[in-house]
Formats: structure tokens, sequence, C-alpha cells
């Protein structure tokens, strides 16, 4: 790996620094066709881009980079656009039937989404947009032709590559496309820079895909350390009130939870990439070690069906019954970002047992909560989890281990605990402002490149 990327891989929020960088950008497109950052993550394709999206955009309008965000429309009668923020503008745009279209087939409606794209900005002046950033591999191929189109740079986060992905499946997980993999080859080559999430993946781009190391950027995604919290922010208004129970115990009561329970939580999208059968099959080998844990375990599964495992949505219900856990286990939608963080300050440890994470944000958001965290060490886990720390990392996927880590934390309470309190402060160095800022570094360096590049091709 080059001596670049090193260089910027280090640290939580590195400080990038190129030649000639100084201007950063007014107003940029950021494109993400699959799906809108107003739909509730934890449902359908909705997860954590959607979440590094709303927070990004957000902070960039804080510094002044006012975003225009363009994603396809999936209801009829939606507005042409939404103020999401001030300075945050959501567009949507008009590309194939708004509903029942699954994300393997939307590779058809790029033309169709590009052109509505392209008619947004034919009502500007030129010169609207001064940078394009586009996020996964569907809108890396909108964001290559807009780029081109308007003479500006193009800015690409994979969040997840199809090589990566293959490397890696779950047992009944469906491979992704050549056509994918062509196609995230394609933008590779074609940006102007391609922000990372860890410097693992920084890695996997340049190993896999032949990136050049001088474009890529090391740039960790936040946590809205506002709502992820060990204590939740009291209503306006409202003074709290001293009380003998912890932040623990009142969040279990807001959520109907026992307050002597040992709670591990799986929060996400239920597909095989993201394994929460492992901690299904998990629950049942401590059982079987030792039934007397029956009457204290309550195993919450937060979130809907995706992707793949969308052929089976109730594949998990019936593996809980085959396997004798199903009092055990609760299953539970989707919701919103501040119910969340009462799921996560409610649970005993998150239980994250993916095969593949460019970054694993639900980790930081739980840790952030004071929340230990014991996850796969796959993708960007290893830096979103500090191992004997702030949770415990498994090798592999065997349930029998993942079952080994939670009883460490069951017969230890105040290992969790401690655990639970270097979590949160490790978690703070994780903040979005930093983030957009470092995101703001990469944008101004991508657009001082574009401009030499251009001069030369006109001297």
């Amino acid at each position: 790996m080059s001596q670049y990327v090193s260089r910027i891989s280090t640290g939580l929020a590195p400080r990038l620094r190129f030649p000639g960088a100084h201007r950063k950008p007014r107003r940029i497109a950021m494109l993400s066709v699959h799906t809108s950052p107003l739909h509730q993550p934890g449902t359908g394709d909705a997860g954590g881009m959607n979440v590094y999206i709303v927070e990004l955009a957000k902070r960039l309008a804080a510094i002044n980079i006012e975003v225009e965000i363009f994603t396809r429309s999936t209801a009829g009668g939606l507005p042409g656009t939404v103020e999401l923020a001030p300075g945050v503008l959501v567009r949507h745009v008009d590309a194939g039937p708004y509903e029942g279209l699954a994300k393997e087939e939307l590779p058809g409606q790029l033309c169709a989404f590009t052109h509505g794209v392209m008619r947004a900005w034919a009502r500007h002046r030129p010169g609207h947009y001064d940078l394009v950033h586009s996020h996964y591999w569907l809108s890396g191929h909108v964001g290559w032709l807009a780029a081109e189109r308007w003479g500006v740079p193009l800015v690409h986060a994979m969040h997840t590559m199809a090589k990566v992905k293959n490397a890696a499946l779950a047992d009944g997980d469906t491979p992704e496309p050549s056509s994918r993999v062509i196609g995230e080859t394609q933008i590779v080559t074609a940006a102007d820079r391609l922000i990372a999430n860890t410097a693992e993946e920084a890695d996997e781009l340049i190993r896999f895909y032949d990136a050049d190391p001088a474009k890529v950027a090391v740039v960790h995604p936040g946590v809205n350390l506002d709502r992820f919290r060990p204590v939740p922010a009291p209503a306006p208004g409202l003074i709290p009130t001293a009380s003998g129970s912890t932040s623990r115990d009142r969040a279990r009561d807001r959520l109907g939870i026992p307050r002597d329970a040992f709670v591990p939580l799986f929060a996400g999208r239920i597909q095989p990439l993201k394994a929460p059968d492992v901690l299904l099959r998990a629950v049942a080998v401590l059982l079987d070690r030792d039934p007397s844990l029956r009457s204290r375990l309550y195993v919450p599964i937060v979130g809907g069906p995706s992707g793949s495992g969308l052929a089976k949505p109730e594949g998990l219900q019936k593996l809980a019954a085959r396997l004798g856990t199903a009092d055990v286990v609760h299953f539970h939608p989707p919701v919103g970002q501040d119910r969340l963080a009462d799921w996560f300050r409610a649970a005993s440890v998150l239980v994250m047992p993916s095969y593949s994470e460019s970054f694993g944000l639900v980790a930081i958001e739980a840790q952030a909560t004071g929340t230990p965290v014991v996850a796969a060490a796959v993708g960007g886990l290893p830096v979103a989890v500090r191992d004997g720390r702030t949770g415990i990392l498994v090798d592999g996927h065997d349930p029998a281990h993942y079952a080994d880590a939670l009883r460490r934390l069951l017969d230890d309470p105040a290992l969790a605990d401690r655990m639970g309190t270097a979590a949160a402060r490790h978690a703070e160095s994780f903040g979005w402002d930093a983030a957009a800022a470092a995101t703001a570094e990469v944008y101004t360096a991508a657009m001082q490149e574009h401009r030499r590049r251009v001069r030369s091709h006109h001297v």
C-alpha cells in the first residue's frame, strides 16, 4: 500500500493535506439512487448508508456546504423537493415503477434516473454544483456521467463492494453479479477521489479493484453523540428527576423488558449478510449448556427483512422455533433513531456477527450509549470495536464462540460495566463534525486537482 494511504489512514478523523488545496465547494450534488435518506433505517434496503448520508449532509451544511441529495421516487405523489435540514435538499427523481422494484433491477433504470438529474441541473446556471458525491455503485454510474457533463470532480463512496462480499458469503446468500463487479471497477477508474471508511477498506479498493492509492482517502463515519449517549436528553421543558434507577433500567421500563434480564440485542437489516441466525444459534448453545438461563434471557431482534432475506421473511422466526428459543427471542419492527438509542441503552450487549461490514455504524452507536459489543472480526468492525476494551471480537461465525463471549459478559457484570464505560469514551472520538470536516478536505483536494488537470489540457 502506498505511503499516501498509510498516512491518511491513521487516527479517527484524519486531516488530509494536499498541495495547493484552498477553496472548499459551495454546493454539491449527492446521489443515492437505491435508497432514500428519508426512509426508515432497518427497512428494505435502508440501513447505515442512509444514516451516513443524512448526518454527513447536515454537518456539511453546518460548515456552509449546501447539499442536494438526488434519490429515486418510491411512491406516487412525493414532492419534487424536500428540505431535510437547512442547507440540505432531497430531490425525488422518477425512474421506473414506484414500488415493487428490487435493487437488482435498478441498473435498468439508471438512464431514466440520469435524465432526471440532468433535467434538474438544466434549470440552474452553469457552475451550480461544484462537485458530485455518489454513494454505492449504482449512484456512481450516474455520478460519473453527471460529473463529466458538468465539468466537475466525482467523489465516490462504495459503502460495500461486490468482490469483498463474494469473498465472504453467508450460507444461502446470493453472490453479487458480475455486472456489479464491472460497474464498480469502472467507477474506481473514473472517480477523482474514493472515500473509504477504514484503512482496510482502502486496502481492499487497491487490492481488489486496482485503485490508484493517491485517489483513496480514509474518513471514518461518525455518530450522532447528541442522540446516542448513555443518558437520554430530557424532553424540552422537563427537569430530570432523581431516582435510584439507572439509565438502562429506565430504558427497559419504556420498552417493557425485565430489569434483571440479560439482553443480547441484534439491530439491523435481517439478511444472511448480517447473520442474525448466528445470535439465535448462540442463544441455543447457551440454553443447552445451562437451561436455568431461560428465565433470564430476553433476546430482541430489531429490524426488517432486506436483500436476500426478503426471499424468506419468516425464516428467522422459524429458526427460533426449531431451536426451541421462540420463548426468549422477541422480534420487533424497525424503529426511529431515538427509539433505537433506547434499545441500545436497554441492551446488555449488542451482537453483530456480520460476514462483511465496511464499517459497522451500529456498533459505534451502541457503544456511544454505553453498551459493549460482541462482533465478528471482519471489515471495519475491528476499528469500531476495541477488542477486550469496549467489546469482544470473534473470529469466524461459530455460534459456540459467540456463546462463549456472551457467557463472559453474563458471568462478569463488572467486566460488562467496564467495557460499557470504555465504549462510551471510545465512541466520543467518532463525531460527525470531524467526519464532515475531513470529507470537505477531500472535496477541496478533488476540486483543486480537477482544476489543474483542466488547465493542463488547455495549455
